[in-house]
Order: C-alpha cells, then structure tokens, then sequence
C-alpha cells in the first residue's frame, strides 16, 4: 500500500499536464488531498505503537529492496507534505493562472511531492538515496521554473551543486553505515545503536551523514542556495520551506538519531553548526527587506534550531524538535503564502515600501496576524509550546545555546512584525498595484494553516497524539508526550518574556537595525554566496588548465600517456599484491619456440626505431606474425591462423591508407621523444607480462572450461569450443565487436572519400 501511494505520486506527474490544459488545474488538489487522508487512516495505528513495514523485490542479486516504513516520524513528514501540499495546489493554480508553463510546473510540482514522499518512508538507504536526488533534481526544476531569467538559472544550478554534492558524502556515508550495520535495512540499523557507536568507523560515518543533511537543510555554511531559491515562484518557496525540501536533512538526522546519538561527535557537531546557523541567519534575517527572502533567512534559523535540538542530549529535545517542527510550518507556508499574495496585488515585496494593507486586504491582514503571533511564540499559539520547549531543552545544557536561542527567537518576533504588522498596519505607502484581498482558491490554504496554529495550541491534546510516537522514534525510546500551554511561572517563561521584549525593541528600531546591518559589507564580500562564485571560477579555471594539459590534440601523446599510466597502476598492484614473486619457466621445458621471445623483442624492437610510417606498420606486422608463431607453437592452430589473417589484412589496409593520406614519410619525432615512448612501450609491456606471469602461477580454475565443454555439444551443438563460446555464448559480445569493425570500417571510408574529394577540389581550383 505505501509503495502504491508513492509511485502513483510518481506516475501522476506524467498526467498532471493533460490535466491542467484542459482547464481542471485546481483539481490536481484532489490527489494531495487524498494522500493525506490515506496516510490519515494510519493514525490509529502509529498512535498505538505499530510501525508499518512494506517489502518489494527490487535487485534481489544485489540483496537490495524497495523498503518502505511508516512510523510516528514518517507519518509526521509524510501528513506535513500532504496537508500542505493540498493548499499548495490550490493557491498555485490560481497564483500562477494564465501562464503557458503552468502544465510543466504542476508535473515538476507532482514528481517533487513522490520523491520526498519516498525519502521519508523509505527503509532502505539504497532507496533513501535515490529518492534524495530525486528531490534535488526536481527542486532544481522548480527553482529554475523562469529560465529565462539568469537569477533563476543561477539560483536552480547552485541550489542542485550544493545539494548534490552533499548526496554524494551521504552516499559515502551511506554506505560505510550499511558495511558497519552488516544491512542496508534502517530498521536493522536502528537497533544497533550501541554496535555502532562503538565501531572505528562511526566518526566517518557520522561526518559524511551530517554533511550531506547539512548540504539539504542549508545549514551554515552551506545555507546561500536557499536565499537564493527565492527566485522560485512563491508556491515553490512555500512548499519547499515548510515542509519538504529543506526539512529532509532534518529528518534524515532525526532518523538516525537512535543509532548514532549516543556517539560522542554526534552532538559535538550538530548543536555547534545548529547555533552557528541561528546565528547567521539571524544576521541576514534582520538586514533583508524583501519579505520572501526575510522569511527564508528565518528559515535558516528554524532549521539550524532543529539541528541543535536534534543533537542536544537534553530529555526533552526529541519533544521539542517535533513539536516545532509542526509549528514551523503551519505558520511559515502561512506566511510564504501571504506574501504572495502581497507581492501578486501590490506588485512588490520590498517591506519598506509596504503599510497600511490591511484597509484594503483585511482578510490577508487577518491570516498574516494569525500565523505571526504563531512565528513570534505568542500564546495561545502551537509556537508558544514550541518556543518554551526549545528554551527548556537548551536549559539543560551551557549557557551559550540559551543565548543563541534567545537571540534567533527574537529574530522571529521581528520578521513576523514586519510580515504582519508593519506591511498592514503601518503607515500607508503608495504601491505599484492596486491591493486587494485575493479569491478562495489563495486564501483557503493560509486561513486553514493559521487557524490550525491556533486550535493546536488551544488543545495542545490533539497534535500530542502524533507527536509522541514521532518524539519516540527520534529519541529511539518511549516518550511521553504531554504538551501543554501553561507549565506555570517558570525560567523558560521568564526567557518567552525576555525573547518578546528584545523583540519588541529591535522591531521598533528595524528600520535603523536593518540599515545598520546592510551596510556590513564584509557579507558579501566574504560570505559563502561570493564563496560560491569563486569555487566555481576556480572549478572552470581548473578545467581550462587541464585541458590544455591533457587534450593537447596528439594521439601519440593520449596513447603514451594511458599506456604508461597504465604500467605504472599495474606495477604499483602486483608490488603491493606479491604478485612481483612470479615462478620463471624452467629451460628444459621450452622447446624449439624459445627463440619466439627474443625474436619478438628484436620486431618491437625494430618498430620503435623505424623512421618512417611504411617500415613501422612492416614491423609492427612482422610482430603480429611472430605472436601467431606463438599460438601455433602453444597448441592454438585455430587462433594462429585467424591471427595470420588479421595481420595480413591490418597490414594491406594500413598501407593503402598512408598511400592514400597525407601522412609524413619520415617520423618526424625528436630522439627524446622517442626514448619517451620507448620506455612508456617497455614499462607496459613488462607490467602486462608479469601479470600474465602471475595469473599463469595461480592455480586455475576449470569449472568455467567444464562448463563450456559439457554443454556446447548439448546447448550449442557444436563441438569447437573457440568457436561455440564466440558464435553462442558470447554472441552478443561478438555482435558488438563486429558493429565496432563495422563503424570504424565506414569512418575510414569517410575520410578517404573526403580526402579524395579535397584532392579533386585542389587539382579543379589549380
């Protein structure tokens, strides 16, 4: 049943287009709509302690499968995306009506819901991580939405290289986490806890992981894609700050808490980078005008708070992660939406040139004060219950996690006032547009998410049900969760009223604070954004230099190079294999053809030292005979004769060819260059004879020749094995050699007619 939901989600995405061109675009609302409530009808039994496996065959060879789990934690993620994205639905075919590139938004907007679908119920880190591109790669779609415009394509390209690379450390990390676990099985993993903290590779793996969570969640400093993805319509930046793409990292780390949390560097490196990104996205917050981009810098806040949380060994910081989670995004989709619908009906975002809305959008004044009494942590809101519990989790600890806490919490109390105060009920301002409240489709969705911000506060009974079972699968134990919005006069309510107060005061002063801010210039100057633009001007420059290192335009030089790197990749193998320890013939079994060697050394010999294309193709044929002497003398007649074909063949085509081209007579390489070569041909070719050596010294193994001999009379019907194993058993081997022959066969016919044609066209113009 989850597999059939998550590749519907899939498949629904090649039809969401047909769907949408025929006028039925708000229906598309229906399929995330129904998904919410299919995972809905688990709710019984998460609640009840049950965790749902499902199994499919995937590559049985490999010992991989399609596993997939729902859990308290999963359900959460998977309940957040629906629910959500049901109202993402509606308010995008209404934000973005009219557009001839809405079919291809909603087929992108439909493929990044089933992929972060499949990434939180996955069980398998194998699909884990195949659904992990397949958000990177269908966000990149949706942030790149507008090509046309080079911030977007910017935005879209940065948001996928830093994201992908973070994947391949996780892929890493993935799998030394699968070599250690001896399974590839999250539910396998999840019981090994103490096995694995105490395995040598746990600090690897913990690094690798944090690492490519980091790269997703835009911790610092990793974060500037995520600003940046602004450029994205607003129901993407929605959709994908509340409770999809940014939130994966969160939840992988949250996932893998139970097994790797008790390890010592687990919580020396999340709670670190998770202050360190409060921090900083604190200091942007506070110093952007734009309103999409303050509530993406306050984004960055939230996660790096989920971060910390994630790693702080306080008892309740399982309980408060989960329960701002939910918070963060009821009202941060909330308020996403909301400037959208500023930006759509005043025709700007800047929050300096906003006020006074609320007279003509007070249906969006009154949503935008919902959600950010919500994001300021006001009671009777869930982001009250939030805030207290992250000040009680950080209370436990040192004293610089309440200060950074009490710091980004403050930030929220002013980007929610200049989102819902200063916007409508600021001083009029003149606007580009003319501002209106919008229809039902847009304001369904905000209206809905900030009511449920304020009924799960007011019975705080209700998102306990699933945020216990949630709780308890990031602690890895049970946890009784009992949420309530008044504990009494307690320290973290004194932090809640100091948190109001300092912002308060900073949201009065905004206007100087942020102008004061904005002129650090050294942010920009220094910040990972620039950082970003320099790696990749290094990463060009890089390249540029080595290709004009490498693809220098000689054959002779790519050949030279690959052989003698080959050689040396070899030799360094057998010497650190014993493989160099090789057992030489014995001198009274070689027979007649003990002069083959050296006459073989003579006719290289002589192929290197020929100064003209005629007497190296002579010689290098003269080699090919003495090889088939080689076979003839080795009990090979078959493969002796078909090799004195090949090289009398090679041999006459070769020489009609350079009678044909304009090739040089005389080999016009420099003696240096020709002892360079020479070395590079003697390096491999004694590497390749040790190796044959070696392989000669190793006992053989004959079941693969019994193989072929019992069964090319009965399978093949023939009786000559050579024959049977290319003709039968390696039919298709052989198909594609003799469509290469083929290829290179019509190339050579090509450049002799354009050649000839050249000549023609010479010989007519002299």
């Amino acid at each position: 049943m989850l597999a059939t939901l998550v590749f519907s989600t899939l498949a629904a995405g090649a039809l969401a287009p047909a769907v949408v061109r025929l006028g039925f675009a708000h229906t598309l609302a229906l399929l995330p709509a129904g998904l919410f409530v299919a995972f809905l009808s688990w709710w019984p039994d998460v609640t009840g302690g049950q965790v749902v496996l499902q199994q499919l065959a995937w590559i049985p060879s490999l010992d991989v499968a399609l596993s997939l789990r729902l859990d308290g934690l999963s359900l959460l993620f998977a309940l957040l995306i629906t629910g959500i994205g049901t109202f993402i639905y509606l308010y995008a075919a209404s934000y973005l009506h009219g557009q001839a590139d809405l079919p291809r938004f909603f087929a992108f907007l439909t493929l990044f819901m089933g992929a972060m679908l499949g990434a939180v119920l996955a069980d398998d880190l194998i699909a884990l991580l195949v659904f992990w591109e397949l958000t990177s790669l269908t966000s990149f779609l949706l942030i790149g939405y507008e090509p046309e415009k080079p911030q977007a394509r910017r935005a879209a390209q940065q948001g996928l290289l830093i994201t992908v690379a973070g994947g391949l450390c996780l892929l890493a990390g993935a799998i030394l986490l699968g070599m250690a676990a001896g399974s590839m099985r999250i539910t396998d993993i999840l019981v090994q806890g103490p096995a694995l903290v105490a395995h040598p590779m746990a600090p690897a793996i913990i690094v690798l992981v944090a690492l490519g969570a980091f790269a997703k969640s835009a911790q610092a400093p990793l974060h500037a894609w995520l600003a940046n993805a602004m450029a994205a319509p607003t129901p993407v930046s929605a959709f994908l700050h509340s409770a999809t793409m940014v939130k994966l990292g969160v939840y992988l780390l949250a996932r893998l808490n139970p097994a790797l949390g008790e390890h010592a560097w687990w919580g020396s490196l999340l709670v670190p980078v998770g202050l360190l990104t409060m921090f900083m996205g604190t200091v942007l917050a506070l110093r952007a005008s734009d309103l999409k981009r303050v509530l993406a810098y306050s984004t960055v806040v939230s996660l790096g708070t989920l971060v910390a949380l994630i790693g702080l060994p306080h008892p309740m910081a399982a309980t408060a992660m989960v329960t701002f989670l939910l918070a963060h995004a009821l009202y941060k989709a909330c308020l996403f939406m909301v400037a959208g619908i500023v930006d759509h009906a005043a025709g700007t975002r800047d929050a300096t040139r906003l006020g006074g809305l609320a007279r003509a959008m007070p249906l969006t004044a009154l949503v935008a004060v919902l959600a950010g009494l919500s994001m300021a942590g006001l009671p009777p809101f869930v982001g009250f219950i939030g805030k207290e519990l992250i000040y009680e989790a950080a209370l436990g600890g040192a004293w610089w996690p309440v200060g950074v806490a009490l710091l980004a919490n403050a930030c929220m109390v002013v980007v929610a006032g200049v989102v819902a105060l200063r916007c409508f009920f600021g001083p009029a301002q003149p606007v580009p547009g003319t501002p209106h409240d919008p229809g039902v489709a847009m304001w369904i969705g905000p209206l809905t998410l900030a009511l449920l911000g304020l009924l799960f506060g007011l019975v705080p009974a209700w998102p306990s049900l699933l945020l216990g079972p949630a709780a308890s699968a990031v602690a890895g134990r049970e946890v009784a969760m009992t949420l309530s919005l008044w504990h009494g006069f307690t320290p973290m309510l004194a932090l809640s009223a100091l948190t109001l107060a300092l912002g308060a005061l900073a949201l009065w002063g905004w206007p100087v604070l942020r102008r004061g801010l904005a002129g650090w210039g050294f942010i920009e100057r220094w910040g990972p954004d620039l950082g970003y633009d320099r790696a990749i001007v290094g990463l060009q420059n890089v390249a540029a230099w080595q290709t004009r290192r490498i693809q220098t335009g000689s054959l002779r030089r790519y050949l030279g190079t690959f052989f003698a790197f080959t050689a040396a990749c070899l030799l360094l193998t057998l010497w650190a294999r014993d493989g160099l320890a090789v057992a030489l013939p014995r001198w009274d079994e070689v027979g007649p053809e003990v002069a083959l060697p050296v006459l073989l050394v003579l006719a290289s010999a002589m192929v290197l030292r020929a100064h003209s294309f005629m007497a190296g193709i002579v010689t290098a044929g003269m080699v090919g005979f003495l090889v088939a002497l080689t076979f003839l003398f080795r009990g090979a007649p078959d493969l002796a004769f078909t090799q004195f074909s090949v090289e009398a063949l090679a041999i006459v085509i070769l020489l009609a060819i350079v009678g044909r081209m304009p090739f040089h007579e005389v080999d016009p390489r420099r003696p240096g260059e020709r002892r360079r070569d020479a070395l590079a041909a003697v390096a491999f070719g004694v590497a390749a004879t040790l190796v044959l050596l070696a392989v000669v010294a190793s006992p053989f193994d004959e079941r693969l020749s019994d193989y072929f001999r019992i069964t090319s009379v009965p399978e093949a019907y023939g009786r000559n094995l050579v024959n049977v194993i290319i003709v039968d058993f390696r039919a298709l081997d052989t198909l594609g050699e003799i469509a290469v022959l083929a290829l290179a066969a019509l190339a050579a016919a090509a450049v002799i007619t354009s050649v000839r044609a050249r000549r023609a066209d010479d010989q007519e113009a002299a």
